[in-house]
């Protein structure tokens, strides 16, 4: 059926968002809107990109990169008017590990990867199965993830040194622990002192974003410290990270556009050029599967998030395609992974965002800055931004809806919730959204199965069919018959009367059925036939009648018949006082 289907038809349509937008009409005053919401945007992802790509693990001119390619490219080929995609929070958990282990390439390698991924969950149009991942999952391991965001934090706020930066939680812990006697007060105070201004300043109701205001304050109460505190030392950016220009060494962000090359043409783990292979392309599946699913994931609830506060409709698989095609390029084009900016695209709307135009300023806006401000930004001292990535955090937990699930939530809920959040923060994401997706499975099946029954309805009950011979039993099978729950709802059919010269057996709230399905009624069928109980199968859905015609199942004199109903059922079964074809 679906190789009749061509294959433009078959593929979610790119620029769905774009497209309405014009169909609508867009005018002066929509262009004027997007304009302003973009440079409110682009103020906020300047230092945002920076401090997430630092995070990560990376050279910070790779968050700008990110934010520019993806932040136009997703915004003009996606479903979502609003989405605002660059570096987020949520991805750090992911990729710090990544470039830990495989370097700066690898990461990138992984980024296209799971770009590749993405244009295949939109192939199979996965964009709303996405969305039945259960809230439990998704709330533990965002959770979890802010909690690891702030443990990577910790470093940079207090001015440790540390040896070496442990991959795992525990050990990291342990790290900054035998390094507190490392710590400099003046960046620790430097660093409370911008996370001050982040906490008080939207407060104030002043209509210029908390982050540029404590990222200019960071980098000014740097400065002045360095002039006027004789010995005192404050980490800027420029004093961690180097770019190569012309054959020479040059300290902070550079001022370039970003430029094409392979990923495994940039440095691994140990600083030489990658070197493609199956075993590199093997050990980063896992990984690049985990930032796909996370990237699907964080993409369309920022949208179903925008389209609640405008009351517009996204289209989830165009919106996919688009976060596909967005990593696929941003790696080649130096940037770590993208996904859609919850913060961002809420602020952008707030703003008078009306198209996807808006988050292409955004990234204009970005490109910009970084050409003109790159000496200025690599100024800005790590413990403001560290203090920036701690609110970051704090505002990613879902602490609210964490504890609210501990306490309201049926305890499969709750260990569910438990587990996400424990594997994220001890181990990794891959594992965490593994696990969960598997238990939240599990448990959906259990509570399923408890739909799926078999019930003997005897004379004198309520639902008891008129007219029904006293050695003709009737039985009524409600719910999906799936490997979760077909043999438990068989149980009762296996305990039938042997008495009986036939069994009626009422299908018609069996909304489906599965190959386990099958074989278990199957067995319980062929029982009755070796009984010589004469076996009417009466008012089956369309499905599931087809299930049972494709599996041999049709009718046969004295051992099953199909009816259209119960009623015919009895009429024949009474009239005959045998079985058809008797």
């Amino acid at each position: 059926m679906s190789e009749s289907i061509p294959i433009h038809r078959r593929f979610p349509p790119l620029a769905a968002a774009l497209r309405s937008v014009w169909a609508e009409g867009y005018g002066r005053k929509d262009a004027r809107a997007d304009l302003l919401a973009g440079l409110a945007v682009g103020i906020i992802a300047v230092p945002l990109s920076l401090a997430l790509a630092i995070a990560s693990g990376v050279p910070p001119q790779h968050g700008l990169y990110t934010a520019i390619i993806a932040g136009a490219l997703i915004a003009l080929a996606g479903g979502s008017r609003f989405n605002v995609s660059g570096p987020t929070a949520a991805f750090v958990v992911i990729l710090h590990p990544i470039a830990v282990e495989h370097g700066l390439g690898g990461l990138l390698l992984a980024g296209l990867m799971a770009g590749l991924m993405q244009i295949a969950f939109a192939w199979g149009r996965l964009g709303r199965l996405i969305s039945f991942i259960p809230y439990p999952v998704t709330t533990g391991f965002t959770a979890g993830i802010a909690v690891v965001i702030a443990s990577l934090q910790l470093k940079d706020y207090f001015g440790l040194h540390l040896s070496e930066s442990p991959e795992h939680f525990i050990e990291r812990l342990q790290a900054l622990a035998a390094a507190v006697p490392t710590l400099s007060l003046h960046e620790a105070l430097l660093a409370s002192a911008t996370l001050a201004v982040l906490l008080i300043w939207p407060r104030l109701k002043i209509a210029v974003p908390a982050y540029l205001v404590a990222a200019v304050f960071a980098g000014v109460a740097a400065w002045m410290i360095e002039r006027y505190g004789p010995g005192i030392d404050i980490t800027p950016i420029a004093d961690r990270f180097q770019y190569e220009l012309d054959g020479q060494l040059h300290a902070g962000i550079p001022p370039l556009l970003p430029h094409w090359r392979w990923p495994w043409d940039l440095p691994g783990r140990d600083g030489a050029p990658l070197v493609l292979s199956l075993d590199l392309i093997r050990a980063l599946i896992g990984p690049a599967f985990a930032i796909a699913i996370l990237g699907a994931i964080e993409s369309l609830l920022c949208a179903v998030i925008a389209d609640g506060m405008t009351g517009k409709k996204h289209d989830p698989d165009g919106e996919l395609v688009a976060q596909g095609l967005g990593n696929l390029l941003v790696p080649l084009l130096g940037g770590i992974p993208a996904t859609g900016a919850l913060a961002r695209t809420a602020a952008s709307i707030r703003a008078g965002a009306r198209s996807p135009l808006a988050s292409f300023t955004h990234a204009i806006f970005v490109l910009a800055a970084m050409l003109t401000l790159a000496p200025l930004l690599s100024w800005l001292p790590m413990c403001g931004l560290a203090a920036l990535l701690l609110v970051v955090a704090w505002n990613m937990s879902e602490r609210h809806h964490f504890i609210r699930i501990l306490r309201v939530a049926p305890r499969g809920d709750v260990l569910l919730l438990l587990t996400c959040f424990g594997l994220t923060v001890l181990f990794d994401m891959v594992m965490a959204i593994t696990a969960g997706v598997v238990l939240a499975s599990l448990f959906f099946m259990h509570r399923m199965s408890k739909l799926s029954r078999v019930d003997l309805i005897s004379e004198g009950h309520p639902r008891a069919p008129q007219g029904l011979p006293k050695d003709v039993r009737f039985y009524e099978i409600a719910g999906p018959l799936f490997f979760g729950a077909a043999e438990r709802a068989m149980v009762t059919l296996r305990n039938h009367d042997r008495k009986a010269r036939a069994l009626i057996l009422d299908l018609s709230a069996v909304p489906t059925i599965d190959a386990t399905g099958l074989v278990a009624l199957e067995g319980v069928i062929d029982d009755l036939k070796a009984a010589g109980i004469f076996v009417a199968l009466c008012a089956l859905q369309p499905a599931v009648l087809q299930v049972l015609r494709d599996a041999g199942y049709r009718n046969a004199a004295g051992q099953l018949w199909y009816y259209a109903s119960v009623d015919a059922a009895i009429q024949r079964l009474s009239k005959t006082g045998s079985s058809p074809g008797d």
